[in-house]
């Protein structure tokens, strides 16, 4: 604070009769001074202010002594004096205003930094499905894709995380890889935990890692749930991918269900005399047949 107020100081020193002439308009220039009553701006002539001089130390241009009461200062006292100001930062404030210098951005309120979340629990899940991102022309659309699965209808429960941390064991490094992210739910929808699977960088495959599928989190009697509410279907597969797959078949049939159910029924004709036997057993008389 006190380097920024010494630079003002130096800065407003250096137009020190302009500074006069806004700030202590009441008085007049006599030579190297500035005469005027006191640092209010009050007409007179017991206090001076100098205007030529060194940047600092004895004789120093803008420093001011009032003769009458002995006070003395520089050019930020008049501002504030003249002003009527308390804290400096408004003080600062009008003598960077009135050098047409920039003004400061105000300082931004740090957001308080989320507790580490324990390794593999519900809540780490929940953070890594957080910050992945929609699938759509990402390396899982790629992945996807290059396994005949274009119809990705109903897949919001995964997602794509660029760099997914992955250590084979507790002694080795840790990697990152590209990775499909599928969401654990309850049956209120409640993330309980994610799987993920890591992918090769081009979606080609898997990642060449020992064990590309692993999950984390609360699973047991919770799943990776596909589909679209209220008519989702319940799917129970050995992998991500087989369930997207599946999903994808169980689609396509009952959209194929509902055109057929859809469709005209058309008349059903029977032969003649197969007609005349059962209108027979039924005691009415047959319709008389063309010649």
């Amino acid at each position: 604070m006190s380097d920024n107020a010494s630079d003002l100081a130096r800065r407003m020193a250096r137009q020190a009769e302009a500074v006069c002439r806004h700030y202590l308009s009441n008085g007049r220039r006599e030579g190297r001074y500035w005469l005027v009553g006191d640092a209010r701006n009050t007409p007179g002539r017991s206090m001076f202010v100098r205007l030529k001089g060194t940047e600092s130390g004895k004789g120093a241009a803008g420093k001011w002594t009032d003769a009458a009461t002995g006070e003395h200062g520089d050019l930020l006292d008049v501002i504030r004096e003249t002003r009527g100001l308390v804290d400096f930062k408004d003080v600062a404030e009008e003598a960077r205003t009135f050098l047409s210098l920039p003004h400061p951005e105000p300082e931004r309120q740090s957001s308080p930094r989320l507790a580490p979340a324990p390794t593999g629990s519900p809540e780490a899940a929940r953070r890594l499905f957080a910050m992945s991102q929609p699938i759509p022309r990402t390396v899982v659309d790629t992945y996807l894709r290059n396994r005949g699965i274009t119809a990705l209808h109903g897949t919001g429960s995964l997602r794509f995380h660029p760099r997914c941390y992955f250590r084979p064991d507790e002694h080795s490094p840790t990697e990152s890889w590209p990775a499909m992210i599928a969401s654990v739910t309850d049956l209120g929808g409640r993330i309980t935990g994610v799987h993920r699977t890591w992918l090769a960088p081009d979606g080609s495959g898997k990642a060449p890692v020992d064990t590309p599928r692993r999950a984390m989190g609360d699973l047991l009697g919770h799943a990776v749930r596909f589909g679209i509410p209220p008519r989702q279907p319940t799917l129970r597969t050995r992998s991500v991918r087989r369930g997207v797959g599946a999903l994808r078949r169980l689609l396509k049939n009952r959209s194929g269900g509902d055109r057929a159910r859809h469709r005209r029924a058309r008349p059903r004709r029977f032969p003649a005399g197969l007609a005349a036997s059962a209108r027979r057993r039924l005691g009415r008389r047959p319709h008389p047949q063309p010649q």
